[in-house]
């Protein structure tokens, strides 16, 4: 028998990741794990903590393909990296090692 999933954790992130200086944080812990995959998640989830259809239009970037780019599976390019986080007001920066 499967117990119903406890949503409050993905809705306590979600609502937590709307506020811009706590994204930028949970992106930038996700970068230093050096994975893409974790990168993708981390993206995944700002993105739907500001609306995927609503980071897509900011980013003029089709549904369909922001799905696709952040699924599992994808591979943005820098270019719809760099859209998205323009959309939910974060932006790339590089710093010393």
């Amino acid at each position: 028998m499967n117990a119903p999933r406890d949503k409050s954790f993905s809705a306590s992130l979600e609502a937590t990741l709307t506020d811009p200086a706590e994204a930028a944080v949970y992106i930038d812990a996700a970068m230093e794990l050096d994975d893409p995959a974790a990168l993708l998640v981390a993206l995944r989830h700002v993105a739907k903590a500001h609306g995927m259809a609503e980071v897509a239009r900011r980013a003029d970037v089709g549904d369909k393909t922001l799905f696709k780019a952040l699924s599992d599976k994808g591979n943005p390019t820098l270019e719809t990296v760099n859209k998205v986080l323009h959309a939910v007001g974060l932006r790339l920066s590089v710093a010393p090692v």
